[in-house]
């Protein structure tokens, strides 16, 4: 059956994505400028997710189980994030890497200075992984 068509990007991310929802831009951490996507290497996705608040070096890991838990809380720490870079391989990308497990979820975070989160995977979908297009850069 055909796949149903990708969602609309919000205005500031239209000049992201490509006609058939892909990223146009290479994907970078906003810290150190290391590239985390290639071009078309993930397809544009609308989904809810709470981050933890971003964090840079030894900080990010640490803190990630401590704000994820704030975060869960009534009233916590973290940003409610809706647009994402959705990655179905985790070979795709480039240069990042995971926090230990908050649940049943990781973090992404850069591989080269560690500031994230940038997004989000969770245990129980192996072939989702989301990078919040609002904490990375692009070129």
């Amino acid at each position: 059956p055909p796949r149903p068509p990708p969602p609309a990007a919000a205005p500031g991310s239209a000049e992201l994505v490509c006609a058939q929802g892909r990223n146009l831009k290479a994907v970078l951490c906003q810290r150190c400028g290391s590239r985390v996507l290639l071009p078309g290497a993930a397809t544009f996705a609308r989904r809810e997710l709470l981050l933890p608040a971003m964090r840079k070096k030894a900080a990010a890991a640490a803190a990630a189980a401590a704000a994820a838990a704030a975060a869960a809380a009534p009233g916590g720490g973290g940003d409610v994030v809706r647009e994402h870079w959705l990655v179905r391989d985790m070979f795709s990308f480039e240069n990042v890497g995971f926090t230990r497990d908050v649940g049943n979820v990781k973090f992404l975070v850069c591989a080269d200075c560690e500031a994230g989160p940038i997004g989000w995977h969770c245990l129980d979908d192996k072939d989702s992984f989301y990078v919040a297009l609002e904490r990375v850069a692009h070129e």
